[in-house]
């Protein structure tokens, strides 16, 4: 039987330590990637410390993997050996619900996270079901596309979800880690780029980035100046705000689209939506489809997150990075696991 090679916690906010396990035999629809790049997303540290509820341990993290396949099962299809894949928030779905057969697997049911329940891509090797094993353009770097497959898609999955016109005024409220990517697909796509931002020392960056448009939220007049002009707002920010003066900013048929995964209930205010018909929703990542299209789009553009990098064995002083606030504004692990 193989052995996996992984770093794991034993409990909530654990130190991450080596940890070895058989997975068993390779299933029939599971690919098996050697991994040489992970992703940190602050998701991670959610489930390390089980904010949500639902880890297990011992928990190895990691949902943003690049490797290559280095085995498949024999009723895995559209892969071969030696190809390299990135692997995203999902592990599996059911292939078989109306959600699947439309095309929207990552709202089955059924789906299991790739660190839900199962181990994750901290770890020299890791197994998901084939269709999550996403083939990565020759134009990516491996160190880039890690962040790209949650992060990425999170932020990719409105334009491309709602039809949004490149003559469209698009809003990104929070510069770090998801804001930096959707104020790049943002531009790409064509929009006009609005960064929204608590920071004037972000400003730069944010114009850098693609914002055409910088406005601090702490301005009592920044959001009045907006009233009525934007076409979609994405917020990519896990903090309560200021709903009804953001949803003041919308043009008639405007949306405020929620990725931030906030605790706490949105105040929104019901005359607000229903005199310009303006709409909230929100969206976990993306279904195997949206990450290609993702993918292909980073790859043509230049599309990529801003990175630092850490070897994998100093995996816990970058996850103190992360939890310091000072990442900038990915953290990629490189895999020197031996």
């Amino acid at each position: 039987m193989p052995e996996f090679h992984a770093y794991a916690a034993t409990s909530p906010k654990g130190i991450l330590e080596p940890y070895s396990f058989d997975p068993g035999d390779i299933g029939p629809e599971e690919v098996e990637i050697k991994v040489t790049h992970c992703g940190i997303c602050h998701s991670d540290l959610s489930m390390l410390n089980n904010d949500w509820g639902m880890s297990s341990y011992p928990f190895v993290p990691g949902h943003e993997v690049v490797g290559t396949v280095v085995a498949l099962g024999e009723h895995a299809k559209g892969l071969k050996i030696g190809q390299r894949v990135g692997v995203g928030w999902s592990a599996s779905s059911c292939l078989s619900c109306p959600q699947c057969i439309s095309g929207d697997h990552n709202l089955c049911a059924t789906t299991q996270g790739t660190i839900v329940g199962r181990h994750g891509g901290f770890a020299d090797r890791l197994r998901v079901q084939w269709i999550w094993a996403r083939p990565l353009p020759e134009g990516l770097d491996s160190k880039n596309a890690g962040p790209l497959l949650c992060g990425g898609v999170t932020v990719f999955t409105p334009l491309l979800g709602y039809d949004v016109s490149p003559s469209a005024r698009v809003g990104v409220i929070g510069i770090g880690g998801l804001g930096h990517m959707a104020l790049q697909f943002a531009n790409k796509w064509g929009c006009e780029v609005h960064a929204f931002t608590t920071s004037d020392s972000k400003e730069a960056e944010a114009r850098q980035l693609g914002a055409h448009h910088v406005h601090n939220t702490r301005s009592p007049d920044a959001l009045k100046k907006l009233a009525g002009s934007l076409d979609l707002i994405i917020s990519t920010i896990n903090v309560p705000q200021n709903v009804p003066a953001l949803l003041d900013t919308l043009a008639p048929h405007g949306r405020l689209h929620v990725v931030g995964a906030v605790l706490e209930p949105l105040q929104i205010p019901a005359f607000s939506l229903i005199m310009a018909q303006r709409s909230v929703t929100g969206s976990p990542t993306g279904s195997p489809s949206a990450l290609d299209t993702m993918l292909s789009f980073s790859a043509r553009h230049n599309v990529a997150p801003v990175i630092e990098t850490f070897p994998m064995s100093k995996v816990n002083d970058a996850l103190d990075h992360l939890r310091s606030g000072k990442a900038r504004y990915r953290i990629v692990l490189e895999n020197d696991i031996s």
